[in-house]
């Protein structure tokens, strides 16, 4: 006999506070990898070693929790976020991939990951992620979308000579674009939701190298250290507030807590 166990939903409620934590772990993805790989000088295998085994840990408690627990999900979205641009950092810069090629096959694994999803459970919608497999579906389209969004972004700013300013610009006007299209021309909102995830990881990037990258190469020069302190810390207060308030969490039923189903 097949046993599928069933929990109350395991993400958050897709609100204001969700795209700002959102665009802020992705920032800090980009920042705090380029801090521990270059300016400790761990170097990126050491680091993707490292990185990826606290991610490991922080996903092991994350599946073993029954609920949408705020600290626990975004330290997984913050540490699949740097552990998802070191993957493509590693390609890149100790492989010598292309960033095209990188961007084209993340692209390709994220379709063919929301394809087999979708063939399992019928939806992609997140407001679904209530068993075990729904959330292994989820966290391995999220790993896919940050290093698709990293290559991408490199791509946009770096290879096609964008620059940080205007690559962040563009991807933030395209987000504006897919948001107006779902609020006023009937773009569905499961496929709205991921089309602006996606985007949200490159905006992330570009604007993490725009504020931490020397100005000669077209960055503020904030550095690494401080810009990734900043995001942090705006990550922790927000996420603070949201574990006071549970702005971002429906009310949860008698009948949903009352027992597990198996």
């Amino acid at each position: 006999m097949t046993l599928t166990r069933r929990f109350l939903s395991k993400v958050p409620e897709v609100t204001i506070y969700f795209w700002i934590i959102k665009v802020l772990a992705t920032t800090v993805g980009e920042t705090f990898a380029d801090f521990l790989s270059d300016t400790l000088g761990l170097g990126l295998t050491l680091t993707t070693i490292v990185m990826s085994v606290l991610l490991a840990v922080a996903l092991a408690a994350q599946f073993r929790a029954v609920r949408y627990v705020p600290a626990l999900y975004w330290l997984v979205v913050v540490l699949i976020s740097i552990v998802g641009t070191l993957i493509t950092d590693n390609l890149v810069d100790n492989l010598g991939v292309p960033l095209e090629v990188t961007t084209v096959v993340f692209a390709v694994a994220l379709a063919v990951t929301f394809a087999v999803w979708y063939r399992a459970e019928r939806t992609l919608s997140i407001h679904t992620i209530d068993t075990p497999r729904r959330e292994a579906f989820y966290w391995l389209a999220i790993l896919f979308t940050f290093a698709l969004g990293t290559a991408a972004g490199d791509l946009a700013a770096e290879a096609l000579g964008l620059g940080y300013t205007v690559a962040t610009l563009i991807f933030a006007a395209v987000i504006a674009v897919i948001a107006l299209a779902h609020r006023f021309l009937g773009l569905g909102a499961v496929l709205a939701f991921w089309l602006a995830y996606i985007l949200t990881r490159p905006l992330g990037a570009s604007l993490g190298d725009l504020l931490s990258q020397p100005a000669g190469n077209g960055g503020l020069g904030l550095g690494t250290v401080v810009t990734s302190l900043a995001f942090l810390v705006a990550i922790l207060a927000t996420v603070t507030y949201l574990t006071r308030t549970r702005r971002d969490q429906l009310p949860v039923t008698s009948e949903q807590t009352a027992t597990r189903t198996w």
